[in-house]
């Protein structure tokens, strides 16, 4: 395998306009991002305390207090500072810009002489730092403020935050490298960091150093149990002999499967497949399909939710997908589109953007209230007031969204990730352009300036107006037909094309010499589908969900009445998509579905038949469920007749 060369794309050349998109963008620039920044400033009453700005500002000597939260607090500053830069390529400003060079320049004074940056080790526990790579996140959080420093260079050209994460990143290689000290990420991330410092400097020291430490994961199996006796004190409770935890149970090109923790897993993951793209590491790739073949189609949820189980927040065998009990954290579907991204750059193949759309639609959009200000970390696909968020086994899974949380992964990870949207539309190498997202908006690309109009979510519309730069230019422009998508329509300068153009692995390649302005549209079916789980599932045998594109839909109960238990679909009812609500839960197509209620209102236990009644059925887009206050909410529906 040849390594694969693809032109970066800067942020700053995508604007995006379409309908859907450009309101959650302007929420993370106008809202998200400067409610996050209070709170991580401990200015927000009434959610969990933060303190992440004030560990750094102690840290640096410019005040006094304690450390306060998560081993791991730092990297909720880098979070919002790479989202920051995210944001600051959508919609520059000034007043921005300037809160985020201060927090910088904190950033830097908290930096120890010999480059370390960390400020639980450098307030609480000075003398024990490197001591419990296992539990205590060091690696976790110098990645993490690596992305943030390529991200906030990339957005502003101003390096002083990649000079001190340069720092950082020496004094890491002095001690693994140099120094020959054994040692792996307890907590996978710092990979990832290493990565896109390679790939914004262009130092080859920060690519050999990542691959480092994807090379020494489970070389030694007993490496967290070795470093645990030796030290002879814990932080947290975790169990080192639990070696799938941590993805170190064997070497990773001999791991086949999605193991332990999800998003250590799909962190190390994405970290895997740059290398292999980077490097051509051929053997590294094909661990990487053999993982992602088990993940996605043996122990993923519909949504793109990953990890079903709250033990861990982890993978556990092939179709244990529990409904109500699950876990499918919000940085987990956040990962999983790294990773998909990763190894759509590698491969070009369309399976890797469906799974990308799926994860973005619905396990991510549904991670964040409406409003920006709520926030879930499990995302269920069945939840029961009452039950969730208070029977033993079912506390994780909370009904409605908190304001904030002690361990504040997922909020800043969402922010992160929709304000880097841009990046996941188009792709880019010598000759080819790929439009993966089917989103609107404006690209600058290499090429050509490409202007797209989408109705998408909502139909399958998509026009695209290519002035290729020069006036005419001979290239290719790959457009994904999404794998749900039926009877799809290529027409160019209003002539029919479909028959011309073929699909190869979910894209159609269009090779001519363009011509200022030539305008492609692309129209595909966009029906409601009913969709059914292997048998495998347990909790899903007589069951259906509802998906219309790339959007999954639930039953709530502000709809439907309670008890959503007893709602069937019948087998053969008419499913209808209603007109586009605009103000409707952020404007939404809801779907309305033939169905029954069967329902017994007698004794506990009784013999004879239920009572039955017709009922429309009312579904709406699952990322949108939660923001009518306290209800009832399934995916998975039993239909009228099961499975016979």
């Amino acid at each position: 395998m040849k390594s694969k060369k693809m032109n970066k794309i800067d942020l700053k050349n995508i604007r995006i306009d379409d309908n859907f998109w450009v309101k959650r963008q302007s929420l993370i620039t106008d809202v998200v991002i400067p409610y996050q920044e209070a709170i991580l400033d401990d200015k927000v009453e009434g959610v969990e305390k933060s303190h992440a700005f004030a560990n750094f500002r102690i840290a640096a000597g410019l005040e006094d207090g304690e450390f306060y939260g998560m081993v791991f607090q730092d990297s909720d500053v880098a979070k919002w500072l790479e989202a920051a830069a995210y944001s600051l390529c959508i919609k520059p400003d000034e007043d921005l810009e300037k809160r985020a060079d201060n927090i910088i320049d904190i950033i830097e004074k908290a930096q120890q002489a010999d480059g370390y940056l960390n400020t639980y080790f450098t307030i609480k526990e000075p003398e024990k730092r490197w001591t419990n790579l296992h539990e205590c996140h060091e690696l976790y959080c110098a990645g993490h403020m690596m992305e943030a420093a390529a991200a906030y260079y990339e957005a502003t050209g101003k390096d002083k935050l990649l000079g001190v994460m340069e720092r950082m990143a020496d004094h890491i290689e002095n001690r693994f490298l140099a120094e020959k000290r054994e040692g792996i990420p307890g907590h996978q991330e710092v990979e990832i960091g290493l990565m896109r410092m390679y790939h914004v400097t262009g130092e080859n020291k920060y690519l050999k150093l990542a691959q480092h430490f994807i090379d020494e994961r489970g070389k030694n199996p007993q490496f967290f149990i070795e470093e645990t006796q030796k030290r002879g004190w814990k932080h947290e409770i975790m169990d080192p002999y639990n070696m799938k935890y941590n993805q170190s149970f064997a070497p990773v090109r001999n791991q086949k499967t999605a193991e332990g923790h999800s998003v250590r897993a799909v962190y190390m993951f994405t970290a895997m497949a740059d290398i292999a793209g980077v490097t051509g590491d051929e053997e590294l790739l094909k661990a990487c399909e053999a993982i992602w073949e088990n993940c996605v189609n043996k122990r993923m949820y519909i949504t793109g939710g990953i990890g079903s189980n709250a033990e861990g927040e982890a993978f556990t065998i092939d179709y244990d997908l529990p409904n109500d009990s699950v876990y499918a954290e919000t940085c987990a579907s956040v990962g999983l589109i790294f990773w998909a991204e990763k190894m759509l750059g590698i491969t070009g193949d369309g399976q890797y953007a469906d799974i990308m759309e799926r994860a973005l639609y619905n396990g991510v959009l549904s991670g964040m209230q409406l409003d920006g200000k709520r926030f879930f970390y499990v995302n269920p696909l069945e939840v029961n007031p009452g039950v969730s968020g208070e029977l033993f086994g079912y506390k994780h899974v909370l009904p409605q969204r908190p304001g904030w949380y002690q361990c504040a992964c997922c909020p800043p990870n969402v922010a992160r990730l929709i304000a880097s949207l841009g990046t996941y539309i188009w792709r880019e190498e010598e000759g080819i352009i790929y439009s993966d997202l089917h989103i609107g908006g404006t690209a600058e690309l290499e090429n050509a300036t490409i202007r797209t109009v989408s109705e998408f979510p909502w139909n399958g519309a998509v026009s695209y107006e290519i002035v290729p730069k020069g006036g005419k230019k001979e290239f290719t422009l790959a457009i994904r037909i999404p794998s749900y998508a039926e009877g799809h329509k290529l027409s160019l300068n209003g002539r029919d094309i479909t028959a011309q153009y073929g699909v190869h692995k979910g894209y159609c390649f269009i090779s001519r010499e363009w011509n200022v302005p030539d305008k492609l549209s692309l129209t595909f079916d966009m029906r409601i589908r009913k969709v059914h789980t292997n048998t495998a599932v347990r909790s899903n045998i007589g069951c259906a969900a509802l998906q219309r594109g790339p959007i999954v839909y639930c039953l709530e109960g502000a709809d439907n009445g309670e008890r959503l238990q007893e709602l069937h679909i019948l087998k053969k009812g008419a499913l209808k998509a209603e007109d586009y609500q605009e103000n409707l839960l952020g404007g939404i197509v809801p779907i309305k579905a033939q169905g029954s209620r069967i329902y017994a209102n007698g004794e506990l236990y009784f013999e004879g038949e239920f009572e039955r009644k017709e009922e429309m059925l009312t579904a709406i887009p699952y990322y949108a469920w939660g923001n009518r206050g306290l209800n009832q909410m399934k995916v998975w529906i039993h239909e009228d007749g099961g499975i016979l």
